[in-house]
């Protein structure tokens, strides 16, 4: 479900920017940055690089690229 919410001109331009570096949507490009922020205030001790990598085992995952590792 989509909900309109307002956001600040600066951010907007900044989302804009990146989304054509990335090759995504403006809304995608601010939803990318909010799935890292709230996990970086949930996770203060990860670092970026970490956290990156934890989205895309998670988007992999998620798309069934890769199988979750059994122990033992």
């Amino acid at each position: 479900m989509a909900t309109a919410v307002r956001v600040s001109e600066k951010l907007l331009s900044d989302a804009r920017k990146y989304s054509k570096v990335d090759h995504r949507s403006i809304t995608g490009q601010i939803e990318h940055w909010a799935r890292i922020g709230k996990c970086a205030e949930e996770n203060p001790d990860l670092t970026y690089e970490l956290i990156k990598e934890i989205l895309i085992g998670v988007q992999e995952l998620d798309s069934r690229e890769k199988s979750e590792y059994t122990f033992g």
